[in-house]
């Protein structure tokens, strides 16, 4: 599996997407991946209202959050700031952990 599918999995479940995996022949393809292309996961974010946190100059992380209606903050990392991102709206849907389905693990 890819690094990041399980996480394009939950984001494309969470936002009513299409069913993001196509097989081909060969090995599996993602056809959404929110997680590493802006044009997917930006409009996700500024849907959902996610803030992005600029971290230290230097910094290898990314950070992500967001304000729950019942006051609650989620704040996210990761290896860029999509991922923190989808790792957030992924949580305020989902909780921290969800159950990806045997077929994707």
């Amino acid at each position: 599996m890819k690094t990041y599918e399980a996480l394009d999995w939950a984001v494309a479940k969470c936002a009513d997407l299409p069913f993001p995996f196509v097989y081909d022949e060969q090995k599996r393809k993602v056809a959404v991946s929110p997680s590493t292309d802006w044009a997917q996961g930006g409009p996700i974010i500024e849907r959902e209202n996610i803030g992005l946190v600029c971290q230290q100059i230097g910094s290898t992380q990314g950070c992500a959050y967001r304000h729950t209606e019942s006051g609650e903050v989620f704040y996210y990392y990761g290896p860029t700031p999509l991922i923190a991102a989808m790792r957030c709206y992924v949580a305020t849907k989902l909780g921290d952990e969800f159950e990806l389905p045997k077929e994707h693990a």
